[in-house]
């Protein structure tokens, strides 16, 4: 049986579309479990209860506690599909403390004055995985932001304040569900 030139040149547009359909496919199948936010949590996680982080510490403002703890709350919403969900029996549990607010000089100068203060917030978290015991934590997470000497605590304490918050916010998220 001979082949005409039009069923080879159909049969070779064929093998083509199917050569260049599966070049193109292939490497999508691997896109499938990842996450463009860089979270390693488990898809059948799906709530996340987050206490009010208590001031155990002397010294910040009086809305300090609340503030982070709303910051918490807005960061693993926006970064995740987890629901907020009250009263801890949830997937995953997050609270915590603070337990250190610091202005400590630094850089000292000839004049025996410190050339820069430097405002510390730490705050110990404690993060349960109801799922999987391995990725729970209790630990601290600090941060800081130096400040010239020449400006008081009071001048500075709303800009500094909301960064360092960020950066906690931020590193606690990392350590629960941030997979960078």
């Amino acid at each position: 049986m001979k082949l005409r030139k039009s069923e080879i040149g159909g049969q070779r547009n064929w093998i083509l579309f199917i050569f260049s359909l599966s070049t193109i496919l292939y490497p999508l199948q691997s896109c499938g479990p990842y996450s463009f936010t860089g979270t390693k949590l488990s898809p059948d996680l799906k709530t996340i209860t987050i206490n009010n982080f208590v001031m155990n510490t002397a010294g910040g403002p009086a809305n300090l506690s609340q503030t982070f703890t709303e910051k918490v709350k807005e960061y693993y919403q926006r970064n995740t599909n987890l629901k907020l969900k009250p009263g801890g029996d949830a997937d995953l549990l997050l609270e915590g403390s603070f337990v250190g607010y610091e202005l400590t000089p630094i850089a000292p100068t000839a004049a025996d004055q410190a050339g820069l203060n430097r405002l510390t917030i730490t705050v110990q978290a404690r993060f349960v995985n109801n799922k999987d015991e391995t990725q729970n934590f209790d630990q601290s997470f600090s941060f800081f932001r130096d400040f010239p000497q020449a400006q008081s605590l009071n001048q500075v304490e709303a800009g500094l304040v909301p960064a360092i918050l960020d950066q906690i916010v931020l590193d606690m998220f990392n350590k629960s569900a941030g997979d960078w």
